[in-house]
């Protein structure tokens, strides 16, 4: 079986001098693939100088989270956007805009959440003009995020780590729209539920790392692509699927998403 991880912050500090560990984790675990977000200018230009650093397993993702809004230097914005129209015309290996998106938690006045629209909105555009696909977070934020991207005509969108609401599913699926899922999938009962729902033909699998997890098995671990078969074992018991044929079509759906070929 071949696994793959759409969203790991492989540009994070806490694996600053861990990528080779990382990278013989992910082959030992048959990861063949890992999508590194970003979440800043700085992080973006990481992100693609670890593609190049690991070529055909890592592949870039760039944008501005909603939590940096707060922290932006001067013209931020602008260079990222001008970064991922320069990637699409030099054709370089970023397969996504991400890790962008809203979350109020990081925006308690109405002038940062006006921000966050704001850069939303930007990443939004150059996605848009550049085709490349959207890794959205969407935390508390779905239904609003679901009705903004009607403005928009994106090529893909992938909604990370979706948690609620579950009425949302349907439509998420009818769209097109692709979800991830990591480690709480193991234990936490409100994202075994979305697993249940979501047709397996719109779900992919993730690690968010370098974010902990309270829950066994993964408590007190490193974050590592390694977690990957334990989430795919576990998506196929809560489908009733075979696991084989859950990798295989969770693998179909990351190359359909980010345009990959992977051999």
């Amino acid at each position: 079986m071949k696994f793959v991880d759409a969203h790991i912050h492989l540009s994070d500090p806490e694996y600053t001098q861990k990528h080779n560990d990382i990278m013989d984790d992910a082959k030992k675990s048959n990861v063949v693939a890992l999508v590194s977000n970003s979440v800043d200018l700085k992080t973006s230009l990481l992100s693609l100088q670890l593609s190049k650093d690991y070529p055909h397993i890592v592949y870039p993702a760039v944008g501005i989270h909603p939590w940096n809004v707060k922290y932006l230097k001067p013209d931020e914005v602008q260079e990222t956007t001008r970064l991922v129209l320069r990637q699409r015309k030099q054709d370089s290996k970023v397969v996504a805009v991400g890790e962008i998106g809203l979350d109020y938690q990081y925006a308690k006045t109405k002038e940062l959440q006006g921000l966050q629209h704001e850069v939303f909105h930007e990443m939004l555009r150059a996605a848009e003009k550049s085709s490349f696909p959207v890794v959205i977070h969407s935390r508390g934020t779905t239904p609003e995020i679901i009705k903004l991207l009607d403005s928009y005509q994106l090529k893909k969108v992938l909604l990370h780590w979706f948690a609620q609401p579950l009425t949302l599913l349907p439509q998420i699926a009818d769209r097109g729209y692709y979800i991830s899922e990591g480690p709480p999938t193991v234990f936490s009962s409100r994202i075994r539920e979305v697993v249940r729902r979501v047709p397996l033909t719109n779900l992919l699998t993730e690690t968010d790392g370098p974010v902990h997890y309270w829950g066994l098995p993964f408590k007190g671990k490193m974050t590592t692509p390694s977690f990957i078969p334990q989430i795919v074992t576990t998506i196929a018991e809560l489908k009733g699927r075979d696991e084989n044929e859950v990798a295989d079509q969770i693998l179909q759906n990351f190359t359909n998403l980010f345009e990959i070929s992977l051999v």
